[in-house]
């Protein structure tokens, strides 16, 4: 019982409104430092663009789609920074190598990486063919992966760069322990996992596969980072419901219809009515969560909510949610007729 409430109290702690300080002034955590940012044509990436470039951080943006990158870059020219694009495929190794080295090259440095580029599928296990499993997770998995791999020396590096030098300090100056060293400029990793890294779901196989190595991946890199002391350090995001374009250019099939489930546009139209919070306002708080050096970030009620239930059943969360679902339906279902009879009430 000790147990379950600890887990809820540790949950809500970073679920309640002022989990975010709207007072906090992150804007010298990333004021002349670098930024490169994937998926940044539209939705959160498009987001932590625009309000990365108002605090004054050099972007070095990239998208597969060039004309939506171009979009994005357009709508930074009123700020003080600089901003460079690449059209980029993020299941590409080398081009993102490539990218990584373009970005050290034009800008000189490089300080933060968001993995953010991502895609879903919607099929069942049975029905989803090797080449779809094989799409997703190379954007959504390896993306990071290559994204982590390419940058991550080079932000190691001009962190180090910074370093201040200590040693005239009388306290450490006979400690040589790397937990002491300083530096005058910040790394981060940002990985975008989901709602779906935190809890698998029918008709996501691939997605929730993708998403749990994502936040696998980086919480294991956060502790290396840690042990380190090298100035760099992770977090992993985990949106919920956010208003972007990812179930329009979702792919899949009508196997969902065998559990019951809508395919084709239908199915697209319905998950489109859960995208409920604001893309610039889910980049705000991912950037927060960088700054204040967070591991991990819920973004969203329906995120936290759920990593709620899922920290107090573990094993059961499936089943209580479907259940929470059921009678929210219901109470739903009185609402409407109760409304229905009183507008026939007044038109007699």
């Amino acid at each position: 019982m000790l147990n379950n409430v600890f887990a809820i109290a540790t949950s809500l702690r970073q679920h309640l409104p002022f989990s975010v300080d709207p007072d906090l002034d992150i804007a010298p955590y990333y004021h002349n430092h670098v930024a490169a940012i994937t998926g940044a044509g539209s939705g959160m990436g498009r987001e932590l663009a625009i309000h990365l470039a108002k605090m004054g951080c050099h972007v070095a943006l990239s998208d597969i789609n060039a004309e939506q990158l171009i979009q994005t870059k357009e709508m930074l020219v009123n700020y003080d920074i600089k901003a460079t694009t690449t059209v980029l495929d993020v299941s590409d190794n080398k081009a993102v190598e490539a990218w990584a080295d373009n970005v050290m090259a034009e800008h000189g440095k490089v300080n933060f990486i968001f993995n953010n580029a991502g895609v879903a599928l919607y099929s069942t296990v049975e029905g989803s063919s090797i080449s779809e499993l094989e799409w997703v997770m190379d954007i959504n998995f390896w993306g990071v992966v290559y994204g982590t791999k390419a940058f991550l020396p080079l932000i190691k590096n001009s962190v180090k760069e910074s370093e201040i030098d200590i040693s005239a300090n009388k306290f450490n100056s006979n400690d040589k322990n790397e937990k002491y060293r300083q530096f005058k400029e910040h790394g981060h990793i940002v990985n975008t996992s989901s709602l779906f890294g935190l809890t698998a779901q029918p008709s996501q196989s691939a997605y929730n596969a993708s998403k749990f190595a994502v936040r696998g991946f980086t919480e294991s890199l956060r502790q290396e980072l840690d042990i380190q002391h090298c100035g760099v350090s992770a977090t992993c995001i985990h949106p919920g419901g956010i208003k972007t374009n990812i179930a329009n250019s979702a792919r899949g099939n009508d196997s969902i219809k065998d559990i019951g489930m809508r395919g084709g546009r239908k199915s697209i139209s319905s998950f489109n009515k859960f995208l409920k919070f604001d893309a610039s306002d889910a980049a705000w708080v991912i950037l927060h969560a960088a700054a204040t050096n967070q591991p991990r970030c819920l973004i969203g009620s329906d995120a936290k909510m759920i990593d709620a239930v899922q920290r107090v059943f573990p094993s059961r969360y499936s089943k209580v949610l479907n259940d929470m679902n059921k009678l929210s339906r219901k109470i739903k279902g009185k609402k409407y007729s109760k409304n229905a009879a009183n507008k026939a009430a007044i038109a007699k």
